[in-house]
């Protein structure tokens, strides 16, 4: 599913113009990125958790030359986790 396909979806159920269901969608995820930058965490009780991981420092392979190691740097990471309702939903 597309971000188009999801903003019909919703426009049509609760009968609000595409142009602002598309500027409700785009404010929230810029919200949810925002929260992430910072640090934070985002919580939709039932649907799940955003946060961010920390990624340690490790020795990776290049896939081109497998007997060249190359460094890979810590970084942070986007992370999700499923809550119960959307785990239950799923399966």
């Amino acid at each position: 599913m597309t971000k188009e396909e999801i903003i019909d979806q919703v426009a049509s159920k609760t009968n609000i113009s595409k142009k602002d269901t598309d500027l409700v969608i785009n404010t929230m995820l810029e919200t949810i990125t925002k929260s992430l930058q910072e640090g934070g965490k985002v919580v939709f009780t039932g649907f799940g958790i955003f946060s961010v991981s920390e990624r340690k420092a490790r020795v990776g392979v290049n896939p081109q030359k497998p007997g060249v190691k190359i460094q890979i740097p810590a970084m942070k990471v986007p992370k999700f986790k499923a809550g119960k309702s959307l785990k239950e939903a799923v399966r």
